[in-house]
């Protein structure tokens, strides 16, 4: 299953903004450039507000990996796949396949394995649940 180009291209600008707010610390709003795509801004403030949990439940799941020594491309990217998980916005295969395509394209195979890895793991305890 594929999503379309626009909830992609979204993703990638929540990815974005999330990364600029993870370094500077600054409001997430001031960070948009123009008019942000609705999708993007509603994931990155979503995600964001939730920030201290999604960093617990990845630290939970991968014990050699905690959220605070994940580089922060890394952990933008499995916040937002913890939090589509959760929510259940999108199939958890999607979720997953979009956080890898993520990892990969902006970090690299390591990092896309790295996140396919600690997010299966978490779609596998919630499907037991």
């Amino acid at each position: 299953m594929s999503l379309p180009a626009g909830r992609r291209a979204g993703r990638r600008q929540a990815l974005f903004l999330l990364y600029q707010w993870d370094l500077t610390g600054l409001p997430l709003a001031s960070l948009f450039d123009g008019e942000p795509d609705a999708f993007a801004s509603a994931l990155a403030q979503a995600v964001s507000e939730r920030v201290a949990e999604l960093d617990l439940r990845i630290t939970e799941t991968s014990e050699d990996w905690p959220a605070d020594r994940l580089g922060t491309l890394e952990r933008n990217v499995l916040r937002i796949g913890v939090y589509e998980l959760e929510e259940g916005t999108v199939p958890p295969e999607v979720a997953i396949n979009e956080a890898v395509v993520l990892a990969k394209r902006y970090a690299s195979e390591e990092a896309g394995r790295l996140v396919n890895g600690i997010l299966g793991r978490i779609a596998r305890e919630g499907a037991a649940a």
